[in-house]
């Protein structure tokens, strides 16, 4: 720990995935709610060419007129020792010797997507020896990566929908078959399908499919934010989100009450517009629906959860079909916290308003051990 009385929190957030506008709204709301007479910020910007800053003071961290933040580099350039006997902070001035940024008690990796989300900066965490809020690295990495995830889940007989997967060699090589494979899913006939990056999240590079003509079109839309894809065949249902959250004390991980994600207007799916730019979504919390159902979709939600091993915290989306199954989708390791997001609003159904599931993960995560677990 910190020699200092309050405990020391190094907020991470940008990034280098297509997610770093979210992830720096996600850090603004974040550092907004942390109860500074208890903990002490250290707000650390990594730019989307892979430089960690330390940003000014006015860098702005929300979405204002539909202008998205970012993290641009300005600021000293930040180093972390990997050395478990030395976890503090290297600022790095040009011409100067580095100077230390003192001892950092926890990490809020704040990262949607790639190279964060999905276990590299976890990875670099624990070589360091800081603890930090969320999954591991084999957590992260497996709820990154949407086949996976599935692959895990359906060893764990926990239900999802059918899928192909295309990988980058298999689509520069054997693009017809995975085109024919794709078709079985039931595109032929009639049934629509989800083409999206394997390891991306909020929505993007997704597009919606109806005709075989546009197909190739959609998977290399994917590809520009990930050379694996995943193709999903639309399921006929409503898309419910549940929260988790480790549990305290070693005990069994809770999960939130669920919500609906009620999309408006003319969108034809929940896409990154209607999720951050035009308000075109609302959510129920908790939807209509019995309460055996909703008892059911939380179990469900812990089962995913403790399936991959996750840590901290978690964002576990589902269809609900008409007939009245549940078909898992996906799970965020590190969901968005934005002021929109399904998260916080879910948590706060409970009476865990954000300070206090802020408080929450950061002591949960002080409480762990560093290395094997």
């Amino acid at each position: 720990m910190s020699q200092v009385s309050k405990i020391r929190v190094a907020v991470v957030f940008g990034g280098r995935s297509s997610e770093h506008a979210i992830s720096c709204v996600t850090a603004g709301a974040v550092m907004a709610a942390i109860d500074r007479d208890r903990y002490e910020v250290v707000p650390i910007g990594i730019a989307r060419d892979g430089r960690w800053v330390l940003p000014p003071g006015d860098l702005r961290l929300a979405i204002e007129d539909g202008r998205l933040p970012e993290v641009t580099g300005a600021g000293s350039l930040l180093a972390l020792p990997f050395d478990p006997e030395n976890r503090g902070l290297m600022a790095i001035e040009p011409g100067k010797v580095p100077a230390t940024l003192g001892d950092v008690d926890v990490v809020l990796p704040l990262l949607h997507g790639p190279y964060g989300e999905d276990g590299t900066i976890q990875g670099l965490l624990d070589l360091a020896g800081v603890r930090y809020v969320g999954a591991g690295v084999l957590a992260s990495a497996v709820g990154m990566d949407k086949g996976f995830m599935k692959l895990v889940w359906q060893a764990q007989g926990l239900p999802v929908g059918p899928y192909v997967l295309v990988g980058d060699r298999e689509w520069r090589r054997e693009r017809k078959r995975k085109i024919d494979e794709i078709k079985e899913l039931g595109l032929a006939a009639g049934t629509p399908v989800f083409v999206k990056p394997a390891r991306a999240g909020s929505s993007m590079g997704i597009t919606r499919v109806t005709d075989e003509a546009d197909l190739e079109a959609a998977v290399e839309t994917a590809r520009e934010h990930d050379p694996k894809v995943i193709v999903e065949a639309a399921i006929e249902g409503r898309e419910i989100e549940c929260g988790v959250l480790q549990g305290l004390d070693d005990g069994p991980a809770e999960a939130s009450p669920p919500a609906e994600v009620l999309v408006a207007g003319d969108h034809a799916f929940y896409d990154f517009e209607t999720k951050y730019l035009d308000g075109a979504t609302t959510m129920a919390i908790p939807p209509d629906l019995p309460p055996a159902a909703i008892e059911e979709v939380r179990r469900i939600a812990v089962q995913a959860f403790d399936a991959l091993d996750c840590e901290g915290l978690a964002r576990v989306d589902f269809f609900h079909t008409p007939d009245g199954r549940w078909i898992l989708n996906e799970i965020n390791t590190m969901p968005g916290c934005t002021p929109t997001s399904a998260f916080p609003k879910m948590w706060a159904a409970t009476g865990l308003d954000y300070p206090a599931l802020v408080d929450r993960l950061i002591q949960t995560a002080l409480r762990r051990s560093t290395g094997l677990r």
